[in-house]
């Protein structure tokens, strides 16, 4: 977020060979998100996320205006994160979002975190280190329930629907 140093960015396009789509938020592993075995703790995977999150909102009309002016916001209700590979500090991340569906109140999404190579350059290292799924809600604040989008809000999320990844909809199993 603004003023964090070598902070979070939007680049255009996925960024990402072969996929389309919003452009990648960017983010740099802090040497204080490192736990003690040596790499990103994971609650730092979901702020990660949860920043990316934020920049779909502001691409799609959700900022801070629209917050101040309507009371309403989007927020996470369920959230299912797969951690693939540890994250070392310094590694540069990227972060592809995907608009999986939106209708009336509810938002479905993904994201794919990625560390890439180069300051500048899109490639990603080996597919992505973590996934996340999520269910938000379209929340008016001061009544304190969910609330239909906007149209003009559900159009922008509508537009930018894409299939699903393989991953996405599995549950936690039992070996």
């Amino acid at each position: 977020m603004p003023g964090l140093p070598d902070g979070p960015e939007m680049t255009g396009g996925s960024g990402l060979p072969g996929l389309p789509g919003l452009p990648l938020f960017r983010e740099t592993v802090r040497p204080e998100w490192i736990d003690y075995n040596g790499h990103m703790s994971e609650a730092f995977y979901v702020l990660v996320f949860g920043h990316a999150t934020d920049a779909l909102m502001e691409r799609t009309g959700m900022g801070p205006a629209y917050r101040e002016s309507t009371g309403c916001s989007m927020y996470t209700v369920e959230s299912h994160i797969r951690y693939l590979r540890d994250v070392p500090e310094g590694a540069r991340l990227a972060v592809r979002t995907r608009v999986l569906g939106a209708a009336g109140k509810k938002a479905r999404l993904t994201h794919e975190m990625y560390v890439t190579t180069g300051v500048a350059g899109p490639e990603a290292e080996d597919g992505p280190v973590a996934t996340t799924e999520l269910l938000a809600l379209h929340v008016d604040r001061t009544a304190g329930r969910a609330t239909p989008f906007p149209d003009a809000v559900r159009e922008r999320l509508t537009a930018l629907t894409e299939p699903p990844p393989s991953w996405a909809g599995r549950s936690i199993t039992a070996p």
